[in-house]
């Protein structure tokens, strides 16, 4: 049965004859934050809008739970799997059984090192870390007389090209505001890491003025602990993502968070299913989609509006 099932998972994918109704692909996530459930939100929509059959999975950090996923998908007879992968060499081999069975692959936010995903979707970490970089700038230039001292949250036991990536983007932009003193640098991408961390760092380094977070968790988490040391207003955060809590803590007048930059995550995942379906299906797909950006700040409430008013419109 399953020869039987894979051949003709091949035949619809070399003539591209293969119907909505006989469809049915797989989205991972790789933790339970906000960021990667609106993935998968984004996800499971484009797959109602074409009307494609859609499971979705948690590897939870784990590179063996990604390939266990991976081979459950193979078996089951899934036609394309969307993916964040945990490792750039790392989660090729699965990725390349799952090819080798006529699964399209389309991997979004993280990549791999090789030409296996027929595209790839998402916003790039340089654009993510040069939007909330530019607000760090002008806050420096109007604020701090030129000169600041500066934590970093990063994640690069979990994934280091992105977390550098980003960081990268928002220091090389940063700069642009005058002279930047990095006086710790560490990894924290879940909140109650961040808080843990970004605390034992204001009381070894009191003179911290800017906490630079690579992601949704390290934003979350910095905010809290500079809130929790009653240090807002003399430690900003300035951020990655834009979920709803992240536009709470922008339009919290008392708040200590200045600048972030939102990734739009459910139409990554919208668009993820969008050229998943459409590679299945034998169509043209581009090889990268971008995902614009979206950079926010406290110095700008029109445009926290604009942006809050399409999170309750996507609820």
């Amino acid at each position: 049965m399953k020869l039987l099932k894979y051949a003709a998972v091949a035949l619809a994918l070399s003539t591209g004859a293969a119907r909505a109704d006989e469809i049915s692909i797989a989205g991972v996530i790789f933790q339970q934050d906000m960021f990667m459930r609106s993935v998968e939100l984004g996800m499971k929509a484009g797959a109602k809008q074409a009307g494609v059959e859609i499971l979705t999975a948690n590897s939870d950090n784990k590179l063996e739970k990604e390939a266990a996923l991976i081979d459950t998908y193979i078996a089951r007879g899934i036609k394309a799997i969307m993916i964040a992968p945990l490792g750039e060499e790392a989660s090729i081999p699965a990725l390349q059984r799952a090819v080798n069975a006529g699964i399209k692959v389309v991997t979004w936010t993280t990549g791999v090192k090789s030409d296996l995903p027929v595209a790839t979707v998402g916003s790039s970490g340089t654009n993510m870390g040069k939007g909330t970089g530019e607000a760090a700038a002008a806050y420096i230039k109007n604020h701090l007389g030129g000169k600041a001292k500066v934590a970093l949250i990063g994640f690069r036991a979990q994934l280091a090209s992105l977390s550098d990536e980003r960081t990268d983007g928002f220091l090389n932009a940063a700069k642009a505001g005058g002279e930047l003193d990095i006086v710790s640098r560490q990894d924290a991408w879940l909140a109650e890491q961040a808080v843990r961390v970004v605390t034992d760092m204001l009381t070894a380094n009191p003179d911290i003025q800017i906490v630079y977070a690579a992601n949704e968790g390290g934003t979350v988490g910095a905010v809290q602990a500079v809130m929790r040391a009653g240090r807002q207003g003399q430690v900003y955060v300035f951020g990655t993502d834009g979920s709803e809590q992240i536009v709470r803590f922008l339009r919290d007048e008392k708040g200590a968070l200045y600048a972030t930059t939102a990734a739009q995550p459910k139409l990554i995942g919208a668009e993820a299913a969008k050229v998943a379906i459409a590679a299945v299906k034998g169509e043209p797909v581009e090889r990268h989609i971008e995902v614009p950006v979206v950079p926010l700040s406290r110095s700008n409430p029109e445009a926290i509006a604009a942006y809050a008013a399409t999170l309750a419109k996507t609820n």
